[in-house]
């Protein structure tokens, strides 16, 4: 995996480039210590992931991602920043980020942070190697289909922001048991599925619980940044009770003491169904 940083302190940067290095999370190709002057070399060199200081003279991390996004959506952007401002970080998050991480710089939030957005890029690449492969191939193959099919849900987790979770590997295994069985309905409470799967059930359903409640408070939160935007208007629905999507977002902006609550069972049918649809 390839990396930019662009950062107008170069101690930032080499903190960056050796937590890269020293975790073998990929390798730095370039940086910049100005925002004005990154964007053609980060057209040029087209690094996989781009760490961006949000604030900087003359061009700032937001005007960055903006400018790169518009040639080559494909390049992921991570921004970093003292910023707290909840208007700031949600106009970077409306131009495309994956993820903010808040400055002084900590390893551990560093390295999972990228892991998060390397496995969604992996995801993407997986998913568009499976939908090119059967573009023009019609294949009755029930391996075939069912990895087709895992694959899609896996997506979904991506779209979610939950395919780094544990829990969400458990997610995907309930799912592959459903699609081998030809079910597309949890016809078993979710304490049951768990013994079928796991030698330690509770921790199973404890991990999915997790997960799950992780992707509302995701959804919410894409919710108050941009109630238009297509995956909220997806899955705000289709894996949760809006009444509870409205109840997270309440809590989140602080008009509320009472969280949302998530269905185990509307979760997981709502991910087979959207994969019947995809």
């Amino acid at each position: 995996m390839k990396f930019y940083i662009v950062d107008d302190d170069i101690s930032v940067v080499k903190v960056l480039e050796n937590i890269i290095e020293y975790k073998n999370l990929g390798e730095v190709i370039g940086y910049s210590l100005s925002g004005q002057e990154c964007i053609k070399e980060i057209l040029a060199k087209q690094p996989s992931i781009v760490i961006v200081d949000l604030l900087m003279p003359c061009k700032n991390g937001i005007e960055v991602v903006k400018a790169v996004k518009n040639i080559k959506p494909d390049i992921k952007f991570v921004m970093i920043s003292q910023v707290s401002s909840k208007d700031m970080i949600a106009k970077a998050y409306k131009q495309g980020i994956e993820f903010f991480i808040n400055k002084p710089i900590n390893i551990i939030e560093v390295e999972n942070v990228i892991n998060n957005v390397k496995e969604k890029i992996e995801m993407h690449a997986t998913l568009n190697s499976i939908k090119g492969m059967f573009k023009n191939l019609e294949s009755n193959d029930r391996v075939a289909s069912k990895k087709s099919e895992i694959a899609k849900i896996k997506y979904s987790l991506s779209k979610l922001g939950i395919i780094g979770e544990i829990g969400s590997k458990d997610i995907i295994n309930i799912c592959e048991y459903l699609i081998l069985k030809g079910d597309k309905h949890l016809n078993y409470k979710v304490s049951e599925m768990c013994k079928k799967l796991s030698n330690n059930p509770k921790a199973m359903e404890q991990r999915i619980r997790r997960a799950i409640n992780k992707a509302l408070n995701n959804i919410a939160s894409l919710g108050i940044e941009d109630y238009m935007n297509d995956d909220f208007s997806t899955y705000s629905n289709l894996v949760f009770n809006f009444e509870d999507i409205k109840a997270q977002m309440d809590y989140i902006r602080g008009k509320s003491k009472v969280c949302g609550k998530i269905s185990v069972k509307k979760f997981i049918e709502g991910l087979l169904i959207q994969n019947e649809i995809m």
